[in-house]
């Protein structure tokens, strides 16, 4: 029997040591909630869980600009929708003029009307904007959209928009090139015809050259109807645009429910099965400290045979 060194206490420290050790690290899971708290718990499954994470963040930013592009889309299609309903008002009454039971200060005043309409659908065109970008052309012009001088001012068109949905810089969803005032919608030549006929005198007669007359309320339904038809074109770009940004973002999300899952069987900590570990720890470490003492006790047993 050896009395220097007590191999089998020393055995029961370093059991002891390791368990003790065990212990903290499902301690750290428990309270964690996570079974990877560092690379040394697993290295490779904690650069899996990383990169998964770093992709749900990144989809996350991309649901956040599908949803801020689905407010844009709404705000441009609603203004759209304002500027058509301004044609239609327009068309009806340039059918109106278009007759013989309407007399000439009648279209003077059918001339008002529209040189108003054509106005404000500048307006829109000037003022629609999202968080400082234009919509509707490409920006506001220097020249007040609200005045008659103004009314046929030539405006540059709003390229196409584009929203980046997804994580990588290829994952674009665009709309087409916008230009919707009266020049971008061919008006001009009505624009001018109205403007010069609201200012005809209250005794001008059908074959005086400022009178807005018949042939030109025919001439601007023509220019009226194609102007209907090229707003609805953009209107139609901008829904289904914003039926794609929609259906985008459901693909998102239902990728980031996925990798988060994916993730959380890589990460995340099975509280029963590591509640029972613990259990089964503290039992054998308490069992080694019985066994530590027992070990002591031997050294103590020689002491008194030399006695």
């Amino acid at each position: 029997m050896k009395i220097n060194t007590n191999i089998s206490s020393l055995t029961a420290q370093e059991a002891a040591k390791n368990t003790n050790n065990s212990i903290a690290n499902s301690l750290e899971k428990l309270s964690t909630g996570l079974k990877i708290n560092k690379a040394s718990d697993d290295a490779s499954g904690l650069a899996i869980a990383d990169k998964l994470r770093t992709q749900v963040t990144s989809i996350n930013q991309g649901v956040a600009n599908g949803n801020s592009a689905i407010a844009l889309l709404q705000i441009t299609d609603k203004s759209m929708a304002e500027q058509s309903k301004i044609l239609d008002t327009i068309k009806s009454k340039l059918i109106q003029a278009n007759t013989d039971t309407t007399s000439t200060a009648g279209r003077t005043a059918i001339a008002k009307d529209i040189t108003k309409l054509l106005q404000q659908l500048n307006n829109i065109g000037e003022q629609t904007n999202y968080n400082g970008t234009t919509l509707l052309q490409k920006a506001r012009t220097t020249a007040d959209a609200s005045t008659e001088g103004n009314l046929t001012a030539a405006r540059t068109a709003k390229g196409g928009l584009s929203f980046q949905i997804g994580e990588g810089t290829a994952d674009l969803i665009t709309t087409r090139t916008i230009n919707s005032n009266v020049a971008g919608l061919k008006l001009t030549a009505l624009a001018k015809a109205v403007r010069t006929g609201a200012k005809a005198s209250a005794g001008a007669t059908a074959g005086t050259a400022s009178v807005f007359s018949r042939a030109m309320a025919s001439a601007g339904q023509k220019a009226i109807d194609k102007a209907i038809t090229k707003l609805n074109g953009y209107r139609g770009d901008i829904g289904s645009t914003q039926n794609q940004v929609e259906s985008a973002v459901r693909n998102l999300m239902t990728q980031s429910t996925n990798i988060k899952n994916a993730e959380s069987v890589i990460r995340d900590v099975d509280y029963a099965e590591e509640s029972a570990n613990f259990n089964k720890l503290n039992i054998i470490s308490q069992a080694g400290s019985y066994a530590i003492s027992q070990s002591n006790a031997v050294s103590q047993n020689v002491l008194r045979l030399l006695q």
